[in-house]
């Protein structure tokens, strides 16, 4: 009576379906949750990411880094995880989207989670990051970019695409040297004189979002692109110098294919 009791039609039938998906006999398509008949098609490609977003842990060892990668009950993802000795440890699909942007924006697109591949550096954010770890890097991210197609400037750090909330990269990270391997955007002076109609109408904040950063709060934004850029957070305004670099890495954009 007490077996009869617990296997009820609908248990059974939750039995039944939770049995074909562990054994990979079914596969349910995330789709619309209204009555419909599934016919699948051939036709179609696999989402990709467009953009590399790359952090610092904050924490003081990998073994730290993974326990908060994986934890559910921090509900933060990498796709990759890359130790101070240049370990690299993959968390999760480069299809699926992991949870590692948050609240971002970048140009026109204003959910990085959904088109981008988020890598993590074993790095408290105080400290250099180590030769390993940035020579693993470089691998990985030409890996990445052969096989995506990412193109040369999204390149970017968490704090480039969420500059109210976050630093990292911290300004410790080389990102010269990564522009010089193909990843992201990099000038150095001199830099070219600017026309004097660019001159007349620069507006930081337009200039800055021109670019790619989010200008809603302008002080954030110019602390993101001088910590990138110039390895410094400490000015409030542009330089003339600040503003001929932002020249030089607008012409830089436009001249990619």
């Amino acid at each position: 009576m007490i077996a009869r009791r617990l296997f009820t039609r609908p248990f059974r039938a939750l039995i039944s379906v939770l049995s074909l998906l562990l054994a990979g006999c079914a596969v349910l398509p995330q789709g619309a949750g209204v009555a419909l008949e599934w016919r699948p098609s051939p036709n179609f490609d696999e989402r990709k990411a467009n953009f590399v977003i790359i952090h610092h842990t904050s924490d003081d060892n990998i073994a730290q880094a993974l326990g908060t990668l994986t934890n559910p009950l921090r509900a933060v993802s990498a796709h990759y995880l890359i130790g101070r000795d240049g370990k690299i440890y993959q968390l999760v699909d480069e299809r699926a989207r992991a949870w590692h942007a948050g609240q971002s924006k970048w140009g026109n697109n204003s959910d990085l989670n959904s088109s981008s591949i988020g890598i993590e550096l074993d790095n408290s954010g105080q400290e250099p990051f180590p030769e390993p770890q940035i020579s693993a890097l470089l691998g990985l991210l030409a890996d990445i970019k052969q096989r995506l197609g990412i193109p040369r400037a999204n390149f970017l750090g968490h704090a480039d695409v969420a500059p109210k909330r976050k630093t990292d990269p911290s300004r410790y990270f080389p990102w010269q040297r990564l522009a010089d391997h193909g990843f992201g955007l990099w000038c150095e002076p001199p830099y070219p004189v600017p026309a004097p109609a660019f001159e007349q109408k620069f507006e930081p904040g337009s200039e800055l979002q021109a670019f790619g950063y989010d200008s809603s709060d302008l002080p954030a934004a110019i602390r993101a692109y001088q910590r990138h850029f110039a390895r410094d957070e400490s000015a409030a305004l542009l330089s003339e110098d600040d503003r001929a670099l932002l020249h030089c890495l607008l012409m830089k954009s436009v001249a990619l294919p």
